[in-house]
């Protein structure tokens, strides 16, 4: 716990160092340190990545071992089982510390992908503009007009049992269509400003002027929807796998922790309840940080906020 408080501590103290500096960039993190659900949301997910990292030495028990399947099966919440076993004997402690390493590990990757198939889609949408972006952006049209959960479940009941590399793949490249918008919008905007018409006066290349003149003008929101994105893969990877198409049991998941108890939530609450409330938790610390993070970065916002 001082190790989480003490991580924290020092991330809240690099944003406040932030005042020295001038610039846009210092700006916001001035902002962001002055929003304190904002820093309530970065203590609460630096402590869900730490307790990740040590998953292996925090937890008592090796996640996917049953303790004893007569005697130890559904225990309460108790000092030598503090969140309680499953219906296998397993401890649910255990098995939450090793599904948050999984959740948060699935969560960034598949965000880092999306986000950079997004970017560059979006990128070139914008930018080349004329029918080839129109055209571009209307099988972006097409694409959004499908659920991206049905398309997942369809591609995972065809497939069958996949690995979590290939769940990251799929989440993330169903994710991208709806940042690709984002991005061509800020890159239509920041095209027609005139540091990229000085930049091509003075004989800048395409890939030069989208790389150093547009894209770094245009990251405010791809930075803002990173940040909601892993929330909700998150919260998405926890619902394939409660319905058996995600991270395949025995390996711990969130979701399938859930699935565990879901016949005897009445009687055997706490098998359901924690990983249930660690979703919410995280989901509502990313949320709560991207809201932050699109204020701050927004140049109309208020410095007396």
């Amino acid at each position: 716990m001082t190790l989480i408080v003490a991580s924290g501590s020092l991330v809240i103290r690099a944003l406040d160092r932030t005042h020295e500096g001038a610039g846009p960039w210092n700006a916001m993190f001035a902002r962001l340190r002055r929003d304190r659900y904002a820093v309530g949301a970065i203590y609460v997910i630096f402590s869900l990545v730490i307790l990740a990292l040590l998953a292996s030495w925090l937890s008592p028990y090796p996640p996917e071992r049953q303790l004893d399947i007569v005697a130890l099966k559904n225990q309460p919440p108790s000092l030598r089982h503090v969140l309680g076993t499953d219906p296998y004997s397993r401890d649910v402690l255990s098995r939450l510390l090793y599904g948050a390493r999984l959740s948060l590990g699935v969560g960034v990757l598949a965000m880092v992908l999306s986000i950079t198939v997004g970017t560059a889609y979006g990128a070139v949408a914008g930018f080349q503009g004329g029918r080839l972006g129109e055209g571009m952006m209307r099988g972006i049209d097409a694409a959004l007009s499908v659920p991206r959960i049905l398309i997942l479940i369809a591609i995972l009941a065809i497939w069958g049992s996949v690995s979590t590399l290939a769940l990251v793949m799929l989440i993330g490249l169903t994710g991208w269509f709806g940042v690709s918008r984002i991005v061509r919008a800020q890159v239509l905007v920041v095209r027609a400003q005139e540091l990229v018409h000085a930049a091509r006066s003075l004989g800048a290349s395409d890939a030069r002027v989208l790389w150093r003149h547009i894209f770094p003008n245009a990251i405010s929101p791809v930075i803002v929807a990173a940040t909601v994105n892993i929330g909700a893969v998150i919260v998405l990877e926890s619902g394939l796998s409660y319905l058996g198409l995600g991270v395949q049991p025995p390996t711990a998941s969130w979701g399938n922790i859930i699935y565990d108890g879901r016949d005897q939530v009445a009687s055997h609450w706490w098998i359901s309840l924690f990983p249930g409330l660690a979703i919410v938790l995280t989901a509502m610390a990313f949320n709560v940080l991207g809201d932050a993070l699109r204020d701050a970065l927004d140049p109309r916002q208020v410095e007396e906020r």
